[in-house]
């Protein structure tokens, strides 16, 4: 008898009949003679309403208060899926995160698990029960619900399938699986059947919003099997595993972008060891997660040190900073949060030189400015202005070829 976790998005049960086919489809997989952990998230935009709804009241909610009232979407969903499979005959229990054990730190909005007792789902699974766990949730050490950030769930499920050593994490959501570039972009992008961790790691770090990047590193770190599969079709879909050598691996395997991002530049900082120290302890002591960073070659004793992060932490990240910058003998702040970042991921860039130089020709072809550069043995990502990250997509796909090409273009005749 296999255990098998499954994960159903917000898409997935965003209206009765789609419930009762997520029902049905934990039904059958239970029938097959196996043994169902499934998570869910909210219903449909419950998430995005709730927030809404927290900006007519005020602009400044308690971070406490925000998880209480956000970890409810899931509640919902799980106990409306409880009862649709209880209306196909099926035995099944509905649990939050507190009831299953998920303890997490006490970051609210974005807290980190750091352990899950089994010892629940054991009990329940014993009596032959379908578990339905709420997603996106758990519980810190002082009892306060704490939620784990947009795409929780995902997190949830690959967690709770280390800690059950399930057989396999299925990943359900509204598309087949993980694309070579995101097809409302690009038309014709292909899915790619098998993806080692590494690169779908890069991928969900930079843009790829299929699965979320804490769950990739739950899945990298305990050997989670993960199958990520549309809701609405059985077929397959993609595979996240370890990296298996092979010489024919493609060049590119995904090219994204992120236009959630935006950028801080620190002018005229005093160069001297310590400052960076003083800027970056400053930003991660509130919890703000600094990507990109850059800083100029140093001129008259004095440079600028850019930064990017996620948009919606740039007025905290402008609040931190402005505290921190008498101190470091800067002249201000510069705040753009018109930027995105595009990106190419593959492990077949390991032996293939000229990848770095293709992609920014491609970009200057295209009339492309790049302003800032990050990469590392399987990534390039480059910092353009938002406006051009459809385009910069395009481009690249085209040039690149994702998930097909074996060598490129300007090695063809070397």
């Amino acid at each position: 008898m296999a255990l098998i976790v499954q994960k159903y998005g917000g898409s997935s049960v965003s209206n009765p009949d789609r419930i009762k086919n997520v029902a049905a489809r934990i039904v059958e997989t239970k029938k097959e003679g196996n043994e169902v952990i499934a998570v869910v998230s909210a219903l449909g935009k419950t998430t995005d309403e709730l927030i809404a709804l927290t900006k007519e009241i005020t602009e400044n909610a308690s971070e406490r208060e925000m998880d209480a009232l956000l970890s409810t979407g899931e509640q919902i969903s799980s106990a409306l899926l409880t009862m649709a499979i209880h209306s196909l005959g099926e035995k099944a229990i509905s649990l939050t995160g507190s009831q299953v054990g998920i303890y997490t730190d006490s970051a609210h909005r974005k807290a980190r698990i750091l352990d899950i007792s089994s010892d629940k789902l054991k009990e329940e699974l014993g009596k032959g029960n379908i578990i339905i766990v709420a997603g996106f949730q758990g519980i810190d050490e002082n009892g306060n619900i704490t939620t784990l950030g947009r795409g929780g769930s995902d997190t949830t499920a690959v967690a709770l399938a280390s800690a059950m050593k399930a057989d396999v994490c299925e990943i359900y959501t509204d598309v087949d699986g993980v694309f070579a570039a995101d097809p409302r972009v690009v038309k014709g992008a292909e899915k790619i059947d098998r993806v080692s961790y590494d690169e779908m790691l890069e991928l969900a770090s930079l843009g790829a919003k299929v699965l979320q990047l804490r769950a990739v590193e739950f899945g990298k770190k305990y050997g989670v099997k993960i199958h990520v599969r549309s809701s609405f079709v059985k077929d397959e879909g993609t595979l996240i595993t370890e990296e298996i050598g092979d010489m024919e691996d493609p060049v590119v395997v995904g090219v994204t972008s992120d236009t959630d991002e935006a950028k801080i530049t620190i002018v005229e900082v005093i160069d001297k060891p310590g400052i960076a120290s003083k800027v970056f302890g400053a930003l991660a002591e509130s919890n703000v997660n600094v990507d990109v960073i850059v800083q100029n070659v140093s001129e008259q004793g004095k440079t600028d040190i850019s930064f990017t992060l996620k948009r919606d932490e740039l007025a905290r990240a402008d609040e931190v900073i402005k505290n921190v910058v008498g101190g470091v003998g800067s002249s201000g702040i510069k705040c753009d949060d018109e930027i995105a970042k595009v990106s190419i991921v593959g492990v077949g860039m390991k032996s293939h030189p000229g990848v770095a130089a293709l992609m920014f020709k491609t970009l200057a072809d295209a009339g492309i400015n790049i302003e800032m550069i990050s990469t590392s043995e399987i990534k390039i990502s480059c910092i353009i202005e938002r406006k051009h990250a459809k385009k910069a997509v395009q481009v690249l796909h085209e040039v690149f070829k994702p998930g097909k090409n074996k060598v490129l273009k300007n090695e063809k005749n070397s």
